[in-house]
């Protein structure tokens, strides 16, 4: 199971009741945050999570509305005297531009540890997601990111005993461990069926409609995509700014044949994104606007 909690879902500047852009994923024991916009902590309070699980903190760029929460998170999580390393991925440049933040939060309890994404795409194996990051057309070098959680195939006892695997071997190849005792090689493909359907989720902000959206999201769970305008008449607007409409968020989902698509990143002049909805799912059906503190629950299906 997967946790996913759209923590704010304002671009550009915080309004009365909307937080800025923060995404928070919890999934065995271990939360993960996309971006960290002004105020991230004081809303992940009001949904009443914790920020304290957060190992992982992903960036898709450095504008101010996407990581100027950073600095009073980092003094938060030190001041309730973590001491767990945290790691923060994010394009070039992530280093610098951390430690320029940390100057009011110089000494902190805890290692950071800082990865900077190489190339239009990579993949990161980490607390049991795989993390894809790929190349968006914002105007500043911005990335998507899918967080999977794979899923192995379904242990056979039977397949097990045929092949005499002593009982003691069985939860590690279950694990995915390869066992070399008594003279044999005892590998997970001896007793595992094919990999299962797993849980994917796909997000992307501050951009316009792209191939490596597209293909990336492809099949997504959930597609959590940038809506910054409702408005048609507003599409010359997105373009040279670097965003993406209503229309082309719905159009990007169902062209990548995702479940559910939430909408997020609005700007803010756009104050009831609800009134676009029915545009919205006359092209994808099930699309929803996003909203601050929107949860749910990804399942894994059942075999």
């Amino acid at each position: 199971m997967l946790d996913v909690c759209l923590v704010g879902c304002g671009g550009m500047m915080p309004l009365p009741k909307r937080w800025l852009t923060a995404l928070v994923t919890r999934y065995n024991g271990s939360s993960l945050m996309i971006d960290c916009g002004e105020g991230t902590q004081v809303a992940i309070k009001e949904k009443g999570w914790s920020f304290k699980p957060i190992d992982v903190i992903c960036f898709t760029h450095y504008h101010g509305d996407h990581i100027s929460g950073l600095p009073g998170l980092l003094l938060t999580m030190g001041n309730a005297d973590r001491t767990e390393p945290l790691t923060l991925i994010g394009p070039k440049g992530l280093e610098r531009v951390v430690n320029a933040l940390r100057v009011i939060a110089p000494e902190l309890p805890f290692e950071l540890k800082f990865i900077e994404i190489q190339g239009a795409e990579q993949v990161f194996e980490i607390n049991g997601y795989r993390i894809t990051a790929f190349k968006v057309n914002h105007n500043v070098l911005c990335y998507g990111y899918v967080l999977e959680i794979l899923r192995q195939g379904k242990f056979s006892p039977e397949r097990a005993r045929e092949q005499e695997i002593p009982l003691r071997f069985w939860n590690p190849l279950q694990k995915g461990e390869t066992v070399e005792a008594d003279g044999r090689i005892f590998t997970p493909d001896m007793v595992l069926g094919p990999p299962r359907k797993g849980i994917k989720l796909t997000y992307t902000t501050d951009t316009r409609p792209t191939e490596s959206i597209e293909k990336n999201a492809g099949g997504s769970d959930l597609f959590i995509c940038e809506g910054m305008y409702g408005e048609e008449e507003k599409i010359e607007k997105a373009r040279g700014y670097k965003h993406m409409t209503f229309r082309e968020a719905a159009l990007l989902a169902k062209n990548a044949q995702v479940k559910e698509l939430w909408l997020t990143h609005y700007s803010p002049s756009l104050v009831r994104p609800d009134d676009y909805m029915d545009m919205v799912r006359g092209i994808f059906p099930n699309a929803f606007p996003g909203k601050d503190g929107k949860s749910v629950e990804l399942n894994f299906e059942e075999s």
